[in-house]
């Protein structure tokens, strides 16, 4: 498959709690007629990011990282790479379409992130967690600026490009409260709650690699497909939106449901979890989706006041952690706006 080939993928680059689990569920993912994917529709490289963020490693430079574990590492990436073209074979062998949606920062090189610490390693640690790509996505794999995750451009061009945004007054809040739920299961700590809140609650890798994707389409002159962008907003307020995103992605609209049988007893993400953190994190992440009957739309206001959502950040959080969540929403902005001004309407 050449860059200038329509893909017969698809990948939704999300960040945690911009409904992308609600489009998902709108979309029908899994019973889209010509779709294959995996029970979580996604979330391949879950276990990548989970090792990465062990230990406060995402806090501090690769240099000081012990061998151990950056090895580790990319053993992980190296391990959800061959998982996701695993289920990317099965989809071309019944001609159909592969779906995955991943978080944007779940597919980071470890080493991107680690140029944003105030003291970045000095040693180039790249390719310690790039994962061996299949010869036939070709002879050389590169990594062009823009393109921050462990995948080549080669691959990435393998796949339609879709993202979707949620405004980060609302985005960041929610994930602060369902890791923080998961921490009341014992599953971060302080430190855990605050590195996954600082690495997560940004829109920067979402925007780099959006524009990634339209370089691409330029430089193809047209011939490789343009990135898609839907904002949480229109998925819940906005039904004609979400036909448009499902014709521009190459979906089936017909399958589009805006309601649903809430699930009874242990959902489908609960019974596709592999191990307790799992479990734990669809309960937190999805338990309300699954258990609802369709869109609940006073989750998207109209409009979003920063000032008077930090008040009441500062009631629910207290002083130290409001301020930080509204520090990250201050400064996810100008991604936001940027992203909102590409999506479909």
């Amino acid at each position: 498959m050449t860059a200038t080939t329509q893909p017969d993928r698809l990948l939704l680059v999300s960040v945690p709690r911009t409904a992308s689990n609600l489009l998902v569920k709108v979309l029908d993912i899994h019973h889209q007629p010509h779709v294959h994917t995996n029970l979580q529709a996604g979330y391949f490289f879950y276990d990548a990011f989970m090792t990465a963020s062990m230990d406060g490693l995402p806090g501090r430079p690769i240099d000081t990282w012990p061998e151990a574990a950056t090895a580790g590492i990319g053993a992980a990436f190296q391990s959800c790479f061959d998982k996701l073209e695993e289920c990317a074979t099965v989809a071309t062998q019944h001609s159909k379409t592969m779906f995955a949606k991943e978080h944007a920062f779940w597919m980071l090189n470890p080493a991107a992130f680690d140029k944003t610490l105030p003291t970045p390693s000095v040693a180039d640690h790249y390719d310690a967690f790039r994962p061996r790509i299949p010869a036939r996505y070709g002879p050389t794999q590169t990594y062009s600026p823009g393109n921050n995750t462990v995948l080549s451009d080669e691959y990435l061009r393998t796949w339609r490009m879709a993202f979707i945004i949620r405004h980060p007054a609302l985005a960041w809040p929610s994930f602060y409260r369902a890791v923080s739920q998961m921490s009341a299961m014992g599953y971060f700590d302080t430190d855990g709650v605050r590195g996954a809140s600082r690495t997560n609650m940004t829109l920067r890798w979402t925007r780099a690699l959006y524009d990634w994707a339209a370089v691409q389409r330029r430089e193809s002159g047209g011939e490789s497909s343009a990135p898609i962008v839907i904002d949480a907003h229109e998925v819940i307020h906005d039904p004609a939106a979400v036909e448009r995103f499902c014709e521009a992605a190459g979906l089936d609209r017909e399958a589009v449901r805006f309601e649903w049988a809430g699930e009874k007893g242990e959902s489908k993400h609960v019974k596709a979890a592999t191990n307790e953190m799992q479990v734990a994190a669809a309960k937190v992440t999805q338990g309300t989706l699954d258990q609802s009957s369709g869109i609940v739309k006073d989750k998207a206001p109209a409009t979003v006041d920063i000032a008077v959502e930090a008040e009441k950040w500062r009631g629910e959080f207290g002083e130290e952690v409001a301020k930080m969540i509204e520090t990250a929403v201050l400064e996810s902005m100008p991604d936001y706006e940027y992203l909102r001004k590409r999506c479909i309407r």
